[in-house]
This record gives structure tokens, C-alpha cells and sequence, in this order.
């Protein structure tokens, strides 16, 4: 159990997005979850109730990206407001996967939705996050109070080593170019070889077609005088869309095992074709390791009958009901760091220990 010093409470509390993390956690720390309700009313409103006094305490509330995601965001808005509006005296978000992170950069006429998030979060009075792996390190930028960021990387890593018999004939795999020197490290810290499988069937997407919209034409009715129009009729056809190329890999992987390292897994289309592409190539296995195993829709039953020997998430985010579909989902238990996280916030220790050996390509 982690041994607390402070002159001020802690106070942990959790909203319904993973309420088994959040016991972990509360267990690990030897304090015992905060008194809350919350709960969806007939109009499907977030009802939050805090039966417990707030005043003057450091306040930790424990919430992740699920399945409903949105329910999820507006129950963490509420329980930090509440928190806010109760005298709190620190309100600390753990998102172990932070929500919207996905959505970090303009696309076309879309919005940078992890912004908004954090500006949200900043506005109902949180003071700091922990999360984990976000999906881009910039994203921190956008929140106007610190932000720890942590890696799962020390634990996957201890599985291979514990969990992978013949690890030392391992390859670790970048399943697109701007992978590769993550892949690189990760393969320095399994201490197998620094090359890597490359996977280039994925191109980045050109910067024509992630235009903002700023210089599309005027709708109709706004047109200036003197505008010369073009006979759309005469122009060239528009260019057909382009087809990814095939999939090639660079690097020897023949009677290797092959490991996809990757922060999340959500649509798995992409992974099940590497591992048939790996496989081809000699491969005798295939493992897929990543943070956050969001697995929406049907993956589990397309992980299930693919070439993929096993895939290892964390607990970032739940994932019991897709393991009662694909048998070769494995998890890895976080709550350790994430409780050395708020143990030392709330000691105001330093956080550089749990960054030891990490690298900038982490």
C-alpha cells in the first residue's frame, strides 16, 4: 500500500466510465472512493451528487474515454464543476486515455475537438491531468494547467519479457513511417535488434486534400461584379482517387516474432492486413501491443479470425465484453503508475522518477 503525507485530504472519486480502475487505484492508495452518484435521469440529463464535503480537499476524480464517450465527458464537466462550486482545493483529472485526442489537427472544415476539451475541462475549474500515451505529445499545449503525460511503455515491455518465451527472436514492427522511431526505441529497451519491420502501404495524407476551407468559392448570390466565370462543362475530368499502394516491408522478419507496437487500437482493418502481409514474409508470430485497446464495433470478431496470435492493451480503457468476444485480447494492469502519479501530486514529490528511461520517441 502507498504511504500518504499531507496535511490537507485526499479525496478520490470516480464517475461510471471505469469504475474497476478506479477501485484498483483506491485500493493501491489505501483510500477509499468518495460517496457519489452519478446517474442519467428519464431525459437523459447527467445527474451528479457528492455526499461527501469537498471543502478544502485535493480532490481526484478517476474518468476515461469509453464505449460512450460522450456521457463520459459530460460526467467528468459535472463532477468537476460540483467539485469547483464545493470549495475543492485542487481538482485533479486521471484520464488514463484522454477523450477527442484522435481529433488533434484541422481537417478540411472540421474542428480540433482535444482543444475544446481542454479548454472545457480548464473552464469547469480542473487544476491538472494525468493521462496517459496521448495520441500526440502537442496536445498538451492546449491545456492552460499542467499536464503529465505518462507511458505504458514499461509495462509492455515487462510483458514481453515475461509473457514471450522467445522474445529474444522478436522484430518490433512500425506499421507506417511516422512509427519507426518509436519502433526503433522500444526495440533498444526489449534489447533485441534496433532494426524494425516497415510497413509503408500508408501514405500521409497530402496537405491539398486537409485544406481548412478558407479559399473555397463564395456561395451562390454573393458573387462580385466583373467575376469571370469558367465553363465547368470544358474542364478535364477530376483525377480518380488514389489507391494505397500494396503493402512492403523493410527489414527481415523471416522465422521472427513480429510485434505492432501502436498507442491505440480502435478499427483493426489495418493491423489484420500487416499481419497477413508479416506472415507471408516468415513471420512465425504476430503480436499487437498498444495503450488504449478501444476496439470499437466489430474488432474483436475480426481480431478473433485474423493471423494476429495476441493482442495486449492496458486497462486505460474497460474492455471486458470485447475479451468474451476474441480470446486473444490480453491486458495489462497501469493502476500501479497511475497511483504513484497521484500519490506524489498529492505529496507535491517530483514526477521525474516515473519518466526515468523514457526517450523523446516514447
Amino acid at each position: 500500500m502507498t504511504q500518504l503525507s499531507h496535511s490537507r485530504e485526499m479525496m478520490l472519486l470516480t464517475g461510471n466510465s471505469h469504475r474497476d480502475l478506479a477501485e484498483k487505484i483506491s485500493l493501491r492508495l489505501g483510500v477509499r472512493l468518495g460517496d457519489c452518484s452519478v446517474i442519467q435521469g428519464d431525459d437523459r440529463e447527467t445527474v451528479v451528487d457528492i455526499t461527501a464535503s469537498v471543502r478544502g480537499k485535493d480532490v481526484f476524480i478517476i474518468q476515461t474515454g469509453s464505449k460512450d464517450v460522450n456521457d463520459a465527458i459530460m460526467e467528468l464537466l459535472i463532477l468537476t464543476y460540483a467539485c469547483k462550486t464545493a470549495s475543492a482545493q485542487s481538482i485533479v483529472g486521471v484520464l488514463p486515455y484522454l477523450p477527442y485526442s484522435k481529433q488533434c489537427k484541422m481537417r478540411k472544415r472540421g474542428s480540433i475537438a482535444a482543444k475544446l476539451i481542454a479548454k472545457m475541462l480548464h473552464k469547469a475549474g480542473m487544476t491538472h491531468v494525468i493521462t496517459m500515451d496521448l495520441h500526440q505529445k502537442e496536445i498538451q499545449g492546449f491545456f492552460d494547467f499542467p499536464v503529465d503525460n505518462l507511458r505504458a511503455s514499461p509495462f509492455l515491455i515487462q510483458y514481453i519479457q515475461d509473457e514471450i518465451p522467445d522474445y529474444r527472436n522478436s522484430v518490433i514492427v512500425a506499421r507506417n513511417p511516422g512509427q519507426a522511431k518509436r519502433a526503433t526505441a522500444f526495440a533498444y529497451k526489449v534489447y533485441v535488434m534496433a532494426t524494425h519491420g516497415l510497413l509503408s502501404s500508408e501514405e500521409k495524407t497530402p496537405e491539398s486534400e486537409t485544406l481548412d476551407g478558407r479559399n473555397s468559392p463564395p456561395p451562390p448570390g454573393t458573387e462580385q461584379p466583373n467575376t469571370i466565370f469558367l465553363n465547368l462543362d470544358v474542364l478535364p475530368p477530376a483525377p480518380m482517387q488514389k489507391e494505397k499502394p500494396p503493402i512492403s516491408i523493410v527489414g527481415d522478419v523471416g522465422g521472427k516474432i513480429a510485434i505492432m507496437i501502436e498507442d491505440m487500437i480502435d478499427d483493426v482493418s489495418g493491423f489484420v492486413a500487416a499481419a497477413h502481409a508479416l506472415k507471408e514474409r516468415g513471420a512465425y508470430k504476430v503480436y499487437v501491443m498498444a495503450t488504449h485497446g478501444l476496439l470499437s464495433s466489430d474488432a474483436p470478431r475480426v481480431l478473433e479470425d485474423s493471423p494476429i496470435d495476441e493482442v495486449v492493451v492496458s486497462n486505460t480503457v474497460p474492455h471486458e465484453v470485447q475479451k468474451i468476444h476474441c480470446s486473444k485480447i490480453k491486458t495489462v494492469d497501469i493502476s500501479a503508475m497511475l497511483s504513484e502519479a497521484i500519490r506524489r501530486i498529492y505529496n507535491q514529490e517530483s514526477m521525474s522518477y516515473l519518466f526515468r528511461n523514457i526517450s523523446t520517441n516514447d
